[in-house]
């Protein structure tokens, strides 16, 4: 089973993106922030990083930087919510961002429907 790291300080975003991606049958852990998600990732490396961009402690985009030095093999997707952030994203792929998307909510799809 692959594993996968989820790194935004957004608990929504986490839950919504560890239900779908559990669904589909991948291992998922999570971290609240870039410093959080680093660490875990130094302990215990996964075939995959979905990284916010605009957190506290360490941005994604720092975290980027210290996991591609690190680990230069890491597979990362940058993802960003924030208006006007498509710079960020670039600069995200100059770091080492395998793909990068722009979240909003036309984008953001709920897998369930409330009952």
């Amino acid at each position: 089973m692959a594993a996968i790291l989820v790194i935004d300080d957004e608990e929504i975003i986490r839950v919504l993106l560890r239900s779908a991606l559990e669904a589909a049958g991948y291992e998922v852990t999570e971290a609240a922030n870039g410093r959080e998600g680093l660490d875990l990732y130094r302990k215990r490396p996964t075939d995959l990083v979905i990284t916010d961009i605009l957190m506290p402690e360490l941005n994604g985009l720092d975290m980027l930087m210290e996991l591609t030095r690190e680990f230069l093999d890491a597979k990362v997707i940058a993802i960003s919510g924030a208006g006007g952030e498509r710079n960020v994203l670039d600069v995200a792929k100059l770091l080492g961002a395998r793909r990068t998307i722009h979240r909003s909510t036309d984008n953001l799809h709920f897998p369930y429907s409330a009952r």
